[in-house]
C-alpha cells in the first residue's frame, strides 16, 4: 500500500516539475515571441514600407514592457517552486563516477532554479536559431 508521504512527494515532484517547464517556457519567450510578436505589431501599425519613428517605438517600448512582465511571472514562479519544493537550488547532478570516495561534503555552489531556467531558455534560444539559419532562411543569394 502506498503512504499518503509518497504520494504526497510523487505530487509535488510532478508540480515542481510543471512550474519548471512553465518558467523554461516562460525565459524561451523572451528570445523569441515576444520580440517578433513586437515586429509583427509594428508591421501591422505601419501604413508604409518606408515608416517613421512611431513603428520603432512601438516594438521598443513593447518589448521593454513585455520582458518586465514576463520578468515579474518567473518571479512569481520561482516562489510558487519555493513553496512547492521548500528550496531554490536544484539537486547536484554530479556523476557518482566523479565523486571521490572521501567526498562526503556537500556541493558548494548549486544552480538555482531561476539561474537553470535563464541558461536552458538561452541555449534552447540558440538551438532554434541555428535550426532557422541553417535549415529553413533559404540563401539569400538570388538564384541565377
Amino acid at each position: 500500500m502506498v503512504s499518503d508521504s509518497h504520494r504526497g512527494g510523487v505530487g509535488r515532484g510532478l508540480a515542481a516539475s510543471v512550474v519548471f517547464v512553465v518558467m523554461l517556457l516562460a525565459a524561451l519567450s523572451l528570445w523569441t515571441a515576444i520580440p517578433l510578436s513586437w515586429i509583427y505589431i509594428a508591421s501591422r501599425v505601419s501604413h508604409t514600407q518606408f515608416p517613421s519613428q512611431g513603428p520603432y517605438f512601438v516594438v521598443a517600448a513593447g518589448i521593454v514592457v513585455s520582458i518586465f512582465g514576463v520578468a515579474w511571472l518567473i518571479g512569481r514562479l520561482n516562489r510558487l517552486y519555493i513553496q512547492i519544493t521548500g528550496t531554490n537550488r536544484l539537486a547536484p547532478m554530479r556523476p557518482t563516477w566523479l565523486k571521490s570516495m572521501r567526498d562526503t561534503s556537500p556541493a558548494a555552489g548549486t544552480t538555482t532554479v531561476v539561474e537553470a531556467v535563464l541558461m536552458g531558455s538561452v541555449m534552447l534560444a540558440l538551438v532554434c536559431l541555428t535550426v532557422w539559419f541553417f535549415l529553413l532562411a533559404g540563401s539569400p543569394i538570388a538564384n541565377q
